[in-house]
């Protein structure tokens, strides 16, 4: 009799299993081009810094605030600079203050440009592209809320909620296809002692 439940058992495992690995197959398959280009993207910005992805950082005249201009004043030299580049609607998405090393990088809405400027002579010390930024849009899904300047950023939330309960579900079902060949290996050797 209780060999019969045994067997039983490592029935109802490998049925089970069968299903984890339709259900891993069916969410890995629709979601293999998002889970690839999160890994890439994810490498590349784990290794931003090495990759050379962003600017490398300037050095203004001083360290010192009470000699710098006042961002009012930052603010109007980097719209001048895209006055002059011909550039309408650039707006500032951040200005990054970088004390030890006195200059503040403005980085944009609406490109992937950053200013460096000395934070005492005002002097654009650097104009750049911002590689890891682009990257960073394409790793969260943003970066087709960006194009269709979407403010409500609908695409990345789906994408990012979609992407998540992708992998969770992935994590579960990898589980018990590792796990259960050997619950079911445990339990014949149950069955043949």
């Amino acid at each position: 009799m209780s060999l019969y439940i045994k067997s039983e058992k490592t029935n109802q495992i490998a049925k089970k299993t069968r299903n984890y690995r339709n259900l891993h197959k069916w969410v890995a398959i629709p979601l293999l081009i998002f889970l690839f280009n999160t890994g890439v993207t994810g490498l590349l910005l784990g290794w931003k810094k090495e990759a050379q992805l962003l600017p490398e950082l300037q050095k203004g005249i001083t360290s010192q605030p009470k000699e710098w201009i006042s961002l009012k004043e930052i603010d109007s030299i980097s719209k001048e600079y895209w006055a002059q580049q011909n550039k309408k609607n650039v707006f500032i998405s951040r200005i990054d203050i970088r004390p030890e090393m006195g200059i503040a990088k403005i980085l944009y809405k609406n490109n992937f440009m950053e200013l460096q400027i000395d934070c005492k002579t005002g002097k654009i010390l650097s104009t750049s592209k911002r590689n890891s930024d682009f990257i960073e849009k394409l790793h969260d899904g943003s970066i087709i809320d960006y194009l269709f300047k979407n403010d409500k950023k609908a695409f990345k939330l789906g994408y990012t909620t979609l992407l998540s309960i992708g992998l969770i579900t992935l994590s579960i079902s990898g589980f018990f296809l590792w796990w259960n060949p050997i619950r079911m290996r445990k339990k014949n050797r149950e069955k043949k002692d």
